[in-house]
């Protein structure tokens, strides 16, 4: 470079940082100044040889970085020097231990976050990418300035991606919209959130988005004629009122259109929502509300509203924080138009998220919804066990959601996603409560544990000491926090079962001349075709391995033939994704959805999953579900564009099925039979009773109870176990 273009790179700089200092949301202080031009020469000096793929000097990228922290998420002087310093420790000749030095432990420990994300590999699968995403979230544990300052350097590089070659641009731009996006718009980050969903569509679907952001450029001018009439016909009314407000109209971003467009399956311009008009008022927060129905009232006087889509966000605000009236009437033309009526600290909030509710919050204010939020997640991440991709789609779906409102029985008002179940509510109340779920009642009736909440239902919880998580409570719940807990009880329990397990079959090859040992289990493992000593155990211990089958074994281990040729097998290695510590089993059978239906699929040939892969399925419009594995390349792609033909899928072992039997039962009828019969299914042997029907009649008793038990084995000896009753005469399987 010539001097010259040295001293004009220069001098950009220079206008650069003024403009940040220029743009700041919260007001910086002379010590604030410091510390930020402290950053920004530190900055300068690390980046001073490096260059962007686009030919700039690198050091305009963490000024655009902190430039986004102060203007556009508003955080204070500590999050700007840190944004400023957040590719220093990876790129350049600082250390940690310098920047610890120079400007203290907090910005060192935020530094040291970003940096802890930026090393993991950029090419990766989408198994690795969910892991990264999990550790990423697990710097919340440290400072939540850590994700924000994360979500406006993805900003940045999305706004600068041009000079990249077209297959990183693909890449970086499915990440965005798998990972990044819906973290904004779970922070309340909602016009970046926008951005990001409109600048990953850029590049993931280029033509779509050109056509459609020519469109929207070509219809301008006829969206403003329709905003300025919409104004005038309101615009006396408010003024009479002494309202001082202004009017705004916003179109609904590309990639929200593009989506209308898929899910209705028309063409642009089909779509009549494709704007909302804002009315944003001044008021002091004692006359907010008052003021808010106020202008519903006037809008409503010149507009029909749509009676079904009104959102009041003002009583209830969403959990990001956000607060506004939204309502739904229908405009001039016969079109219906949203409109948003919120007061300037609401607008201000709905385009900060995070940082403006620190500049509203007072002493005596209850705790912000994100804050419960961000402790909710940190709990789900501090479960080790759940599988990162798991753990990703679940969080997502959280991330997403929309919200539903419902009152405990003593009326408080809770935030749950819509599609939440009295299960998800019990385990939002406390973890024990969750836990110790025997039922529930929504507004005053007895529900199934499944049943969908609506807004405004009352939920009542019934608790009990002996209640316990089952297999079939991880089809009743949706949120990652219940699945989480409920998960970590079932994998407990099922190490109980199998250490229980492995002191039966101690017992039972002793009986047999055989010791427990690490050969012989091995041999049992091979003998079975099992993958751990875990799961054999396990078997044991619910009956899946009964007496007979560990005859046939210590038969075979006593020949010394046959043990010759045994010893030269090999055990076959856990297919790659599963977790040794977990019971596995065979994985034969694949499965969809939470229902676990079987379906008809096929292998897809780009991943050929096997056996035992985590997977999901993609249904494809020719070729019908074609089963993916997690980390498949093409994976994150397909969770991205398509995410509403997703299917889940998983492999399970077709032995561990659960079947439903009727048994019938006869006899003399006394007090506390019934009693006796259901202690004997439920606690003595644990099995679940789907339906029971007892009668009786001139002293004799008939009764009829649908049982779920794993195999036959069980089932018999449950059959003989209750021939044991007192009174019972005959017990048969219908």
């Amino acid at each position: 470079m010539t001097q010259a273009a040295v001293e004009l790179e220069n001098k950009e700089i220079a206008k650069q940082y003024k403009e940040l200092l220029r743009i700041s949301y919260q007001h910086l202080s002379d010590d604030d100044r410091r510390l930020i031009r402290a950053a920004f020469e530190v900055a300068v000096d690390g980046h001073k040889e490096q260059r962007r793929k686009s030919g700039e000097a690198y050091v305009f990228h963490p000024i655009a970085v902190a430039k986004i922290v102060a203007s556009e998420i508003g955080l204070d002087a500590t999050s700007i020097a840190s944004a400023l310093l957040h590719d220093v420790v990876e790129d350049t000749e600082y250390t940690l231990d310098d920047i610890e030095r120079m400007f203290g432990e907090t910005i060192a420990r935020i530094v040291d976050g970003l940096t802890k994300i930026a090393h993991l590999k950029k090419d990766m699968s989408t198994s690795q990418q969910a892991e990264n995403f999990r550790k990423m979230l697990l710097t919340l544990n440290d400072d939540v300035r850590v994700i924000l300052i994360k979500i406006a350097d993805r900003y940045h590089n999305m706004l600068t991606m041009d000079s990249m070659p077209e297959h990183k641009q693909v890449q970086m731009a499915s990440e965005t919209l798998y990972i990044y996006a819906p973290l904004a718009h779970r922070i309340g980050l909602y016009n970046i959130k926008t951005e990001l969903e409109d600048l990953s569509l850029k590049y993931t679907e280029p033509r779509v988005y050109r056509d459609i952001k020519g469109k929207i450029e070509d219809s301008k001018e006829e969206q403003q004629v329709y905003i300025d009439t919409f104004s005038n016909i309101i615009d006396k009314s408010l003024k009479e009122e002494g309202l001082n407000y202004t009017i705004k109209g916003r179109m609904k971003s590309i990639f929200s259109i593009r989506r209308k467009m898929k899910a209705q399956n028309v063409v642009f311009n089909e779509i009549y929502d494709k704007f909302a008009i804002r009315i944003i008022y001044k008021s002091d927060r004692q006359n907010e509300k008052f003021l808010a129905w106020k202008i519903y009232s006037i809008v409503t006087d010149h507009f029909t509203p749509n009676p079904v889509r009104l959102r009041d966000w003002i009583s209830s605000p969403k959990s990001t924080g956000y607060e506004a009236l939204h309502i739904t009437v229908m405009g001039p033309k016969g079109r219906w138009v949203e409109v948003q009526i919120r007061s300037e600290r609401m607008h201000e909030i709905a385009e900060k998220g995070y940082a403006a509710h620190f500049k509203y919050k007072h002493g005596d204010q209850k705790e912000m919804g994100i804050e419960i939020w961000l402790n909710r997640l940190q709990e789900a991440l501090e479960n080790a066990n759940t599988n990162a991709v798991d753990f990703v789609e679940e969080f997502k779906l959280n991330l997403y959601s929309k919200e539903i409102f419902v009152f405990t029985p003593k009326g408080e008002l809770k935030s749950l996603p819509k599609g939440a179940t009295p299960l998800d509510f019990a385990f939002n109340i406390h973890t024990l409560v969750g836990m110790r779920t025997r039922g529930a009642k929504v507004n005053g009736k007895l529900v199934p544990l499944n049943t969908t909440l609506n807004s405004g239902d009352q939920v009542e919880i019934m608790t009990s000491d002996q209640a316990k998580p089952n297999q079939n409570w991880l089809d009743y719940a949706t949120t990652a926090r219940a699945r989480a807990k409920i998960k970590s009880s079932l994998r407990d329990e099922k190490k109980l079962t199998a250490e229980e397990g492995k002191e039966i079959l101690r017992r039972k090859l002793k009986s047999q001349k055989v010791t427990l040992n690490e050969d012989s289990i091995n041999k049992m493992v091979v003998f079975f075709k099992l993958k751990t000593s875990l799961d054999l155990f396990y078997r044991v211990g619910v009956g899946s391995i009964d007496n007979t089958m560990i005859r046939d074994f210590t038969s075979s281990y006593n020949n010394a033939f046959i043990s010759f040729f045994k010893n030269k097998i090999r055990r076959t290695p856990v297919p790659e994704g599963i977790d040794k510590d977990e019971i596995t089993t065979k994985y034969d059978m694949l499965v969809f959805g939470r229902e676990e239906e079987k379906l008809d699929y096929k292998l897809s040939q780009c991943c050929n999953p096997i056996p035992g892969d985590p997977v999901f399925g993609f249904v494809s419009v020719s070729d019908g579900i074609k089963v993916h594995k997690k980390n498949c390349p093409n994976a994150i792609q397909l969770q991205s564009n398509y995410a509403y033909r997703i299917i889940s899928a998983k492999w399970i072992d077709s032995t561990q099925q659960e079947f439903k039997a009727e048994i019938e039962l006869t006899g003399i009828d006394n007090m506390g039979l019934i009693n006796d019969i259901t202690e004997i299914i439920s606690d003595e042997m644990h099995v679940n009773m789907r339906n029971i029907n007892f009668s009786t009649d001139g002293g004799t008793f008939k009764g009829n109870i649908t049982v779920v038990v794993k195999n036959s084995g069980i089932l018999k000896k449950l059959i003989s176990n209750l021939k044991q009753i007192k009174g019972i005469e005959k017990v048969g399987r219908v």
